[in-house]
């Protein structure tokens, strides 16, 4: 049985813990409000780019002059995944549940015969992953120093990507990152970047341009070659967003159960820490009433 000395002391040390996970969740909470904010932003810039591409590659004549961002390279072989977590932990299952999705990425393309090659973009997916899949981990993006997520970081790795698929590095590349929807739910999501794939609307819907006619200049073909360059790092951009939101949701809700259980803890350890008091007071009472009789 603990003496008192311990109990204060382990009742010191989680009060401490508490306080330190109570900050945390604060300063969470109050970078997910900017973060969320940035990333509800991009979402209507990022889906009408791939409205309009959707539109575009609809039109445009497939053949031999065709991107090869839009109809691929042919081939089904090699698929890169872009794997996007966060640089920290003390989240939840953010983190894990990015990695899980990844694993059975990467599982399913093995079984199938594919080749898989792996871009890590954030230090703790990397390191995860590295423990069974580091001969696939071709590099490893940190974000670590950026106090502010801009479209330059994503441009940066966006151009990493178009340069190893003209080496012929990879014939279909897989976003990998979480989707922001509450504090407490974020969802792991894979999209296909290359070739690029657009929603087709249903069948009986209405267009969203309202049935307009639209003449494009220069050709659909010029701009398909300028717009699906730009796209990959749009969409890179929108992954690290939600990403980033999604992060700090899930941080701040870890840190809030980590603080109501150290509150938990600490009223289950003063209580421990009174019945040990009380019974050490009622033995030396009992030792000097028994010391009195005697006499």
């Amino acid at each position: 049985m603990p003496s008192l000395k311990d109990l204060r002391n382990r009742i010191a040390s989680v009060k401490a813990t508490q306080k330190i996970t109570k900050a945390m969740q604060m300063v969470a909470a109050a970078k997910l409000r900017r973060a969320q904010e940035a990333a509800v932003a991009a979402r209507p810039y990022a889906e009408r780019m791939q409205t309009v591409l959707a539109g575009l590659a609809a039109n445009a004549e497939a053949g031999p002059e065709s991107s090869a961002l839009m109809v691929g390279t042919g081939r089904d072989h090699t698929h890169l995944l872009i794997v996007c977590t966060a640089e920290r932990g003390l989240c939840g299952g953010f983190n894990t549940s990015i990695v899980r999705l990844a694993r059975e990425q990467i599982q399913r393309l093995t079984a199938a015969g594919k080749q898989v090659r792996i871009l890590c973009v954030g230090r703790k997916g990397a390191e995860a992953l590295r423990r069974d899949y580091a001969s696939r981990i071709i590099e490893t993006i940190e974000l670590r120093g950026v106090r502010t997520l801009g479209f330059v970081e994503a441009e940066k790795i966006a151009k990493k990507v178009l340069a190893l698929y003209a080496d012929g590095g990879f014939d279909v590349a897989t976003l990998l990152y979480a989707n922001f929807r509450s504090v407490i739910s974020q969802i792991p999501t894979a999209q296909q970047l290359i070739p690029a794939t657009f929603e087709t609307p249903a069948e009986g819907a209405e267009p969203t341009s309202g049935g307009a006619i639209y003449d494009y200049e220069p050709d659909q073909g010029e701009i398909l070659a300028d717009l699906l360059p730009r796209n990959i790092a749009v969409q890179i951009f929108r992954a690290l967003l939600e990403n980033n939101a999604s992060f700090y949701g899930a941080q701040m809700t870890a840190m809030d159960n980590a603080t109501r259980n150290a509150g938990e803890m600490i009223n289950k350890l003063t209580l421990s820490y009174n019945r040990s008091r009380q019974a050490m007071i009622t033995k030396e009472l009992i030792e000097i009433i028994s010391g009195a009789e005697a006499l």
